[in-house]
């Protein structure tokens, strides 16, 4: 299996660490012809406007929709606003997701946090929580058609979603050392 990581801005590196740390082929993806013999693409957290004007600038939005519609993608954090059909504010976006997120909902750098996650769909995800590292982090809104909450915050607040072979958290599971999300995205790419 060989796994693209968008190399145009964020924390690439650590994706590419975990991946390659569960002997995974991890490549940077920075050229749109990159994508094309790839089994699945991570979007890595960052600055979403950031992502979004270097992906209309290197000419990517058009082939990421198209990777889109028959391979796994996952988001994480900007990654996650990246993908989303809806964030109430007007910048590029891929819109492949059906997920409404609010960027930034909670708060600034200074206000980032570690939370426990009870996440089912992992393996040992309900006997064994998933640390979750949240910066600057957005929120899922509301999952609408086939995308589904996979995980939320101790008060009910969504912060993991999937459709399909897509994934998004508002979270950072590569700056963890728990492979167990990533081993998971690993997993919907096989079915």
């Amino acid at each position: 299996m060989k796994i693209g990581i968008l190399a145009l801005q964020g924390d690439f590196i650590e994706h590419r660490q975990m991946l390659t740390g569960l002997g995974v082929t991890a490549v940077e993806v920075r050229l749109p012809d990159q994508l094309a013999d790839l089994d699945g693409l991570i979007i890595p957290g960052g600055e979403s406007t950031t992502i979004g004007k270097l992906a209309v600038m290197y000419g990517f939005m058009e082939p990421l929709r198209q990777f889109a519609q028959t391979k796994g993608m996952w988001g994480t954090c900007a990654g996650m606003i990246f993908m989303a059909k809806d964030v109430g504010a007007d910048q590029p976006l891929l819109g492949v997701m059906d997920i409404v997120v609010q960027r930034n909902a909670f708060g600034r750098q200074v206000d980032s946090f570690e939370a426990d996650l009870i996440v089912p769909v992992l393996r040992d995800g309900e006997a064994r929580p998933f640390p979750a590292v949240f910066i600057r982090a957005p929120k899922l809104i509301e999952a609408k058609g086939d995308a589904q909450v996979i995980a939320t915050l101790p008060d009910g607040t969504a912060v993991a979603a999937q459709q399909g072979k897509w994934l998004a958290t508002s979270f950072h599971p590569e700056l963890t050392g728990d492979g167990r999300f990533h081993e998971y995205f690993l997993s919907l790419l096989q079915e």
